[in-house]
């Protein structure tokens, strides 16, 4: 592999990924930023709280928080892993490293939220820690106490699930770029440029076959960090025959789910799989799909602030108004009226 490869420019596209970030910002609620091999930010800080904002902006301060995120990503780098942690203000943050055949490039790092239980703060290792005095003669200040318990709170479950997914996300574009960055090293042994053409026409064509599937991945990855499965959905199947079914639908929630796709799963014919599936479930396939994919936007209106459209196309619906028409048939409102209902019981 090329060393230039090693360079996050070449696995990234930075303004794509920047807004992918800001997405990817509100939804888990954490606040994010890409740093390359040396700690220098790569991307602009998505959802930066006013408190580490204001607190990075001071010298002194600024000092210890580098600290930290220096420190936190030599532990990701030294796990493989997210680490989880505690800044010197037992704020939680989140290193994501990223490995490229074994050499760390980079990381995402994440957090600025607090943990909503105080046990379970206790799990947490405090990167920094700093004499008591030093911080209270800046936090008792009015306006940064003020800006301090403006910072979200998050159960410990939450942050563990954000970081998860953001690394999932990670190693799948890692992957991604580094089959591209193959292929095209092939193409330039193997395949004089002639000369109307270019590497650059090679290299969009690849990345526009990909885009369906990152898109796919993408929306799996969300829907899975907010939608809780119950027990029912990963039951064993009194007909084993049946299992891969229910495994890959349960696994794939935003893919729109062909019966013939999902009968070639179990290597039966669809005929046989209807059978089988009414005998298992007590109903057809489709009303079975749709059951489940309004059972989980339910999670998404209730834990999320997604727009409905957005819903609708994360969990594989042809369009905002099949989604909307078929939640009020199961459920006797629309989604929206469904979300404020939601909401003013809370």
């Amino acid at each position: 592999m090329k060393t230039s490869y090693m360079n996050l420019n070449k696995i990234l596209d930075l303004k794509k990924w920047n807004n992918l970030q800001d997405s990817l910002a509100i939804v888990t609620k954490l606040a994010i930023i890409t740093v390359d091999y040396k700690g220098v930010p790569i991307t602009h800080h998505s959802g930066i709280r006013p408190f580490c904002k204001t607190m990075r902006g001071d010298p002194n301060m600024a000092k210890l928080c580098e600290k930290c995120d220096a420190r936190g990503g030599l532990e990701a780098v030294r796990t493989n892993t997210p680490y989880i942690y505690l800044c010197h203000w037992n704020i939680v943050d989140i290193a994501v490293p990223i490995i490229v055949d074994d050499k760390y490039v980079g990381a995402i790092m994440a957090g600025e939220v607090r943990i909503a239980d105080s046990e379970e703060q206790q799990l947490l290792e405090q990167m920094l820690t700093v004499p008591t005095k030093g911080l209270a003669q800046v936090y008792n200040k009015e306006e940064i106490k003020r800006l301090y318990d403006s910072i979200p709170t998050l159960s410990y479950s939450e942050i563990k699930e954000a970081a998860q997914m953001l690394y999932s996300l990670c190693n799948y574009i890692v992957e991604e770029a580094m089959n591209k960055n193959l292929i095209l090293e092939v193409y330039e042994k193997m395949t004089p440029l002639k000369e109307n053409s270019s590497m650059d026409d090679f290299s969009t064509g690849y990345s526009l076959d990909n885009i369906q599937h990152i898109k796919r991945e993408l929306a799996n990855t969300v829907t899975n960090a907010y939608v809780k499965t119950t027990l029912n959905d990963h039951l064993v199947c009194k007909n084993t025959t049946l299992q891969p079914a229910f495994d890959y639908i349960f696994k794939n929630k935003g893919e729109k789910f062909s019966q013939q796709k999902i009968a070639d799963l179990c290597h039966i014919s669809t005929g046989y799989f209807s059978r089988l599936f009414v005998k298992e479930t007590g109903m057809s396939f489709s009303t079975f799909i749709s059951l489940k994919k309004i059972e989980w936007s339910k999670q998404l209106l209730e834990k999320t602030d997604l727009p409905i459209a957005q819903i609708s196309d994360e969990l594989g619906f042809n369009e905002p108004g099949y989604y909307i028409k078929t939640f009020k048939r199961y459920e006797n409102v629309t989604p929206s009226v469904y979300r404020k209902y939601y909401q003013e019981k809370l």
